[in-house]
């Protein structure tokens, strides 16, 4: 039965009485005296559920609105709140709270086809068990006013940690160059055996570049021109990041683009969760491989 009869027994029963009107009505005295005896029941419900809402928004909030159901579960459940995902999918869809979708692509790969390639050590096996293993790397652009920004990442795939940036108005070799650099640093200067895998564009295959990944003893590792599966890892973060970065948004100028950049890939590798790594963010993973293995050494 509908709850608004339920309300029009409890609204009249002190003029007609409860037996007359659920005779009129075609229900009983006792299903609706059951129904006020669980009352209590469904408004603490009712306002767990709403307190759950008022979460989950707020959650979806702090992470720019990019969070889709998985990522605020399992926020929810680091937070102490023991729920499961239907549950939080459900809640998101009826109060119309969606994480976000990207745009069509920029292509910003220009192949040097003069340059010998290096081989595909990674062959679309974007996993590793150890830090510091394979690493992977791209550019993108950013659109800002009528001009552009371009990003360079380098990525431990183990961990999928963005572990060196650079960020630059121009595609030259030193924009891939400074990012490699910035990795080479962030993980004390000692790499060597390192995978690093990219495309094919130009910046890739310059002798410059070549030059300082073997003064680092990185190995160079090279997908197919036009493939994006061949580096599918660093394409997918790309795909994150700007959708988070560039929903409903016109950066018009670069020196807040560059801070937003910061700021963005700063809160990527310490509060995004992850889905391939059991949700937890690159920090907390990399913090609790290097635990199990020190705790394992002892052992």
């Amino acid at each position: 039965m509908s709850p608004r009869r339920w309300d029009f027994i409890s609204d009249n029963r002190a003029d007609f009485g409860v037996k007359r009107i659920c005779r009129v009505l075609g229900t009983s005295r006792a299903d609706y005296y059951r129904h006020l005896a669980t009352e209590p029941t469904r408004a603490e419900r009712q306002a767990e559920e709403k307190r759950t809402v008022a979460q989950i928004r707020a959650i979806h909030a702090e992470h720019h609105g990019a969070y889709g159901a998985p990522r605020v579960h399992a926020e929810l459940r680091a937070r102490g709140h023991r729920i499961n995902r239907k549950r939080v999918t459900r809640l998101m869809r009826i109060n119309h709270i969606i994480g976000r979708h990207l745009r069509k692509k920029k292509r910003t790969t220009i192949v040097d086809r003069t340059a010998p390639p290096a081989p595909d050590l990674v062959m679309r096996d974007f996993t590793a068990d150890t830090l510091n293993t394979r690493w992977c790397g791209d550019i993108t652009y950013i659109p800002v006013g009528t001009t552009w920004l371009y990003l360079a990442t380098v990525i431990d795939i183990c961990s999928r940690r963005v572990v060196g940036w650079s960020i630059a108005d121009h595609m030259r070799t030193s924009l891939v160059t400074d990012a490699i650099e910035m990795a080479v640093a962030a993980r004390g200067g000692r790499i060597p055996g390192v995978v690093f895998h990219t495309d094919r564009g130009a910046q890739y295959r310059a002798a410059a570049f070549a030059e300082v990944c073997r003064r680092h003893g990185i190995r160079l590792s090279m997908g197919r021109v036009g493939s994006s599966y061949d580096n599918a890892l660093a394409e997918s973060f790309f795909q994150g990041l700007k959708r988070e970065l560039l929903h409903g948004r016109r950066w018009t100028s670069k020196a807040q683009t560059r801070l937003e950049l910061f700021r963005r890939l700063s809160y990527y590798n310490r509060r995004r969760r992850h889905s391939a790594l059991g949700y937890l963010t690159p920090i907390e993973f990399e913090h609790q491989l290097m635990t199990s293995r020190t705790l394992s050494l002892v052992a």
